[in-house]
């Protein structure tokens, strides 16, 4: 089969690997007919997880179909499913208590051993998915292929976010970093009830191009604009979708006395923290992991009922051969959200 895999900072290939096998009564191989680059994936590609092993086969976003089953997994060949970024046993007290992510046997799809032990990721013809009867999910009629990876992940993750910043109707809602996970955000935001969105990126391209929910400003604006939609109070609830000390020190200056912070930035380094402005305006901040075998239903719910469409922010659609291209093009925000073709339904 064919397989994107990583070779260093700046270096991936698509190769020819060996098309994986069962390992045991809970796995299953899905041929995989869509999947996606992450803004996660960039960061061994950048050279910001030097621990990262050569020869990963990356991505943790994708949807296809059953091609075989273990005995313990309740889905059959040929039926259309997706899987969660996030891979867990389902039955540890951690899982029992809905947090997959801290689960005894937590890993990662595509993420080298940075969470967990390594497993070979979704960017291929073929993955095998440990503990599918937890992992996947069925892929409901009426629902694309390239929707439902959202599920797996950022959209699950943005969902995650507006519940864990706490938005309520009517509420200000500050949201920084206006990537896939934060445009995602302010579109649940807005479902939520939020009266305002305002999105912060550093990005002058992205700013000018932004055609998503609510208005786009520069960091250095968002706590002057939200003060001002306020009554000089801030944002009710903010959004940190980016997962640096800079954007999480953006949020808390955005914030309203006593608002909730949810960062759900990939946030790989300890740093300093404005930890006297947060006391000052008892803020609550969270670190939130979007987590899709918890909340995956009431997600697929909003597809369902179309309330909203997450494959509108799909600026690449490529086959699987053209990986160095999408990561290079990804890399250099020249595309927004890139879906790569293995196969075909």
């Amino acid at each position: 089969m064919k397989a994107v895999v990583y070779h260093g900072p700046g270096k991936v290939a698509v190769e020819e690997l060996p098309q994986p096998r069962l390992a045991g009564p809970r796995d299953a191989i899905v041929k995989v007919h869509r999947t996606a680059l992450c803004g996660t994936d960039l960061h061994p590609y950048r050279g910001e997880t030097p621990s990262f092993e050569s020869g990963t086969v990356l991505g943790h976003e994708f949807a296809g179909t059953v091609a075989e089953a273990g005995p313990l997994v309740p889905f059959a060949p040929g039926q259309r499913v997706f899987a969660s970024d996030i891979v867990a046993c389902g039955s540890c007290a951690s899982c029992a208590h809905g947090m997959h992510y801290q689960c005894v046997s937590v890993g990662l799809f595509g993420s080298s051993t940075l969470v967990g032990p390594a497993i070979a990721g979704g960017q291929a013809e073929y993955v095998r998915v440990p503990f599918a009867d937890v992992v996947l999910c069925a892929t409901p009629d009426g629902v694309s292929d390239e929707q439902a990876l959202f599920v797996g992940d950022v959209l699950s993750t943005a969902y995650a976010a507006v519940m864990g910043a706490r938005v309520r109707p009517g509420d200000v809602v500050a949201v920084v970093g206006a990537g896939p996970v934060g445009v995602l955000a302010a579109a649940c935001a807005r479902l939520a009830g939020a009266a305002e969105v305002v999105l912060a990126d550093s990005d002058a391209g992205r700013r000018a191009g932004f055609t998503g929910p609510g208005r786009i400003v520069a960091p250095t604006q968002l706590a002057h604009v939200t003060a001002e939609l306020t009554g000089g109070w801030g944002a009710h609830a903010v959004i940190e979708a980016v997962g640096t000390p800079a954007a999480l020190s953006t949020a808390v200056g955005a914030a309203a006395p006593r608002a909730t912070i949810a960062a759900v930035g990939v946030h790989h380094a300890d740093a300093s923290f404005p930890a006297g402005t947060a006391f000052a305006r008892e803020l609550t901040v969270r670190f939130v992991v979007g987590d899709p075998i918890d909340i995956r239903e009431p997600v697929l719910a909003l597809l369902r009922h179309k309330r909203l469409d997450p494959s509108e922010l799909i600026s690449h659609r490529l086959p699987l051969s053209a990986a160095a291209d999408a990561y290079d093009l990804f890399d250099r925000r020249e595309a927004f959200k890139v879906v790569l073709a293995p196969s075909e339904a």
